[in-house]
């Protein structure tokens, strides 16, 4: 069985060798941003990870990954799932990425490529953008929908819907 939760301290060696397996980005990872990180754990092992950033109303959606032996299982649909969620819960009206090779998984799930220069400056200026991901990689958006609980109390006005 698969457990899906907020990351830890201790699970930091696992969320790194398991990004640095699937070749993406790990130099700007610190204990401290943890907190945007959620994991799948199979008895007991991570075998899967995924993070938001926020940025104001914003957020980068970042290191989205699945060990090899684990994929195909729904992990990083479940993930990105509860990633969505908890940015709508947050207020966040749009989510970004950058991407080499799951452009059509992201398309699959809403996202749309867009120029990178369009994202937001404060997204522009993290160090995805600015120096770990190559200026190749596609840049994609997805505007969240703001539950119909937040619209009624107004806590998310003008908040973009897709």
């Amino acid at each position: 069985m698969t457990d899906y939760g907020q990351a830890s301290v201790e699970d930091l060696p696992a969320v790194l060798a398991l990004l640095k397996s699937c070749s993406l980005p790990t130099q700007d990872i610190t204990p401290a941003m943890l907190g945007g990180f959620l994991v799948a754990r199979h008895d007991g092992q991570v075998v899967g990870v995924a993070a938001v950033v926020p940025a104001g109303t914003d957020a980068l959606l970042r290191s989205v990954a699945v060990a090899p032996d684990h994929r195909g299982l729904g992990i990083a649909e479940r993930l990105c799932d509860l990633l969505e969620k908890r940015a709508r819960q947050a207020g966040i009206a749009n989510l970004y990425l950058l991407t080499q090779t799951a452009e059509g998984y992201f398309a699959q799930r809403g996202f749309r490529s867009i120029e990178r220069a369009q994202a937001p400056a404060p997204l522009q200026a993290t160090a995805e953008f600015q120096q770990l991901c190559p200026a190749s990689a596609v840049c994609m958006r997805k505007a969240l929908r703001v539950p119909r609980a937040e619209r009624r109390r107004g806590g998310a006005a003008g908040v973009d819907s897709a």
